[in-house]
């Protein structure tokens, strides 16, 4: 049976991620109903055989809705934590001293194991140790190969195994642990289409990645360690899109550094055209409660208000009683925000001007034209996805048609602002172009008799890299009389 969903008038992506509370195959199509556009599965949690099921339910919905899916696969990366205690647990008092070293006996309230040979090398006296999401602040006061004596700041309860951050230090840690380079591999098996790579570093953090994906998926950097904000440009211009990890980032830096942080990442990943994603605790209240603080609604819109090309729910669908309710709740907010009359001039507070050559200045092009001549669509033709990026990044105030003879590239196109990718068969003359045009808005319902679309489109045909057309057509009306739908 299959069923047929209006393209979504909003131009923002939601990035719904799965768990427990959200993983048989009737409540991940309710939330792909209720506005979800694309699925995080966060490969931090369960066992790889129990991700194939929720796998194999995301691509069902391909088949009940006829539309491409989009799945991100989020590795955990290298997870720093402390040894076990004793007692299980022990309190930390300001001022006493503490200190870390390798020796994997339990610890007690003056010495705890840290499994990590890489931070002795890198650690400086002066440097932060933040335990357990940072409620517990060390400053390190002397240092040797298997010592670490630190002062505590801050104190407060430490239990078996809490996590660490290092902040001020670039730990030289391999980006993908044994653990991700099993699961990356898992995860290209199974077809997903993005691989979100966690606690990115510097720009080479990324190398080993690229390499093991091996084109099989889009590479995702994940913007969450001081060390990165460093060299970001470097990282965005070596990744396919950039997440706003605000969780992490908000723990190793001042929560007041983090909007101001959020705002750049979007407009660096904006200017050099990767799709951004805003991340972590938008909704937070709602993994409890049916309807979420104003604060928080707040939240969300100024992403939207930002440009990012998606918004994403952690906890709140994967684990919370309103995982439904949470994606309706931003499909409302994206949808009130672009109503906005001010929401177009304040996305392109960005600037983002085109690179020198004939793709960029089409893109830009048919932005302007679209507002122009009040076109409802751009519609492109793409084999790689390039065309509907370079588009996507001008912001344009019409949904963007993406049609691909590639099931990856439609799929990836998931995360583009105001994609709404097609599979379909490739054209081979400048007219079946236009006719397949105007037929695939009119059955998607992207336009009606008397409107006008842009179209955009390499010539040669079939050729990547060749977006050298921009065209202007008029749908009559007629132009499915005669074509099965």
């Amino acid at each position: 049976m299959t069923k047929t969903i209006r393209p979504r008038s909003r131009k923002v992506r939601i990035l719904a991620t799965l768990g427990p509370a959200s993983s048989s195959p009737e409540q991940i199509a309710a939330l792909y109903e209720a506005g979800a556009d694309a699925f995080r599965i966060n490969m931090s949690h369960g066992d790889q055989q129990s991700k194939v099921g929720v796998i194999a339910a995301i691509r069902e919905l391909e088949t009940i809705y006829r539309r491409p899916t989009t799945i991100l696969a989020d590795l955990q990366g290298p997870k720093l934590r402390v040894g076990k205690f004793a007692d299980g647990r022990v309190e930390l008092v300001k001022g006493a001293t503490f200190v870390l070293d390798r020796s994997a006996e339990p610890g007690d309230a003056t010495r705890a194991e840290l499994p990590h040979r890489e931070i002795f090398a890198a650690i400086e006296p002066g440097a932060r140790l933040l335990l357990d999401d940072g409620k517990l602040v060390l400053r390190v006061t002397e240092h040797d190969a298997d010592r670490i004596v630190t002062e505590v700041i801050v104190g407060g309860w430490l239990s078996n195994n809490k996590g660490l951050n290092v902040p001020d230090v670039v730990v030289p840690m391999a980006a993908l642990t044994e653990k991700d380079r099993s699961d990356l591999a898992f995860a290209c098996d199974q077809g997903v289409d993005w691989i979100a790579l966690s606690f990115v570093q510097r720009p080479e953090d990324l190398a080993e990645a690229r390499k093991l994906i091996e084109g099989r998926a889009a590479l995702l950097a994940k913007i969450e360690k001081p060390s990165a904000i460093e060299r970001l440009e470097e990282i965005v211009e070596m990744c396919d899109g950039v997440m706003v990890a605000r969780g992490d980032l908000g723990v190793e830096l001042p929560p007041e550094t983090v909007p101001p942080l959020q705002k750049r990442i979007i407009e660096v990943s904006r200017r050099l055209g990767r799709p951004v994603v805003v991340a972590t605790q938008m909704l937070e209240s709602m993994i409890t409660s049916p309807s979420p603080t104003r604060a928080e609604v707040s939240d969300v819109a100024t992403a939207i208000y930002d440009g990012a090309d998606a918004i994403m729910l952690s906890a709140e669908s994967a684990s919370g009683a309103w995982p439904i309710e949470s994606v309706a709740m931003m499909d409302a907010i994206g949808t009130s925000v672009e109503r906005d009359p001010t929401h177009g001039d304040r996305i392109h507070f960005t600037v983002t001007r085109p690179d020198p050559t004939t793709a960029d200045a089409l893109a830009e092009a048919a932005k302007n034209i679209a507002e122009t001549v009040s076109a409802v669509a751009i519609i492109c033709f793409t084999a790689s996805g390039s065309t509907a990026r370079r588009i996507a990044r001008e912001r344009p105030g019409v949904p963007l048609m993406v049609l691909t003879p590639k099931p990856e590239t439609a799929r990836r196109s998931g995360l583009l602002w105001g994609a709404y990718p097609i599979l379909t068969k490739d054209v081979t003359s400048f007219e079946e172009m236009v006719s397949k045009s105007k037929r695939m808005a009119l059955r998607h319902g992207l336009a009606k008799a008397g409107d006008r679309v842009i179209i955009m489109a390499g010539v040669p045909f079939a050729t990547p890299g060749s977006t050298n057309v921009l065209h202007v057509v008029r749908i009559v009306g007629n132009e499915l009389n005669g074509y099965s739908s």
